[in-house]
């Protein structure tokens, strides 16, 4: 079990291949150069600034709010919102599990969502 940062960081960085590795050899270098300590909060800001830039993750986000069941059976438009919710901030906060089932069922179809409704 993975229990403190650095354990948490080591687990994390040691698959990194390539350029990657080089990144975070780099980026690591600079953090401790600077006197702080690489905790996993930072090690995420990090690697999320570089691989993951704000603007695509607003843009999964959007995706993630504006997500419709379609011709989806709900199964598939389950998986296919829990895929891309993830990257919905506010969604995935412990205390915001009644506006994710909200908004889940504000993407069903509309004769699925009165079925549900009523019951």
């Amino acid at each position: 079990m993975v229990t403190n940062d650095d354990q948490k960081v080591r687990l994390a960085t040691h698959m990194f291949a390539e350029e990657v590795e080089y990144w975070w050899t780099s980026t690591n270098r600079r953090i401790e150069a600077g006197g702080d300590v690489v905790t996993w909060v930072r090690f995420k800001s990090e690697f999320l600034k570089k691989y993951f830039p704000k603007d695509l993750r607003n843009k999964k986000e959007a995706k993630s709010l504006n997500l419709k069941q379609g011709s989806m059976s709900v199964a598939e438009y389950a998986a296919k919102y829990e895929e891309i919710s993830r990257f919905c901030r506010y969604i995935n906060v412990e205390d915001a599990i009644v506006s994710k089932c909200v908004k889940f069922e504000n993407g069903l179809r509309p004769d699925i969502y009165q079925y549900i409704c009523f019951h």
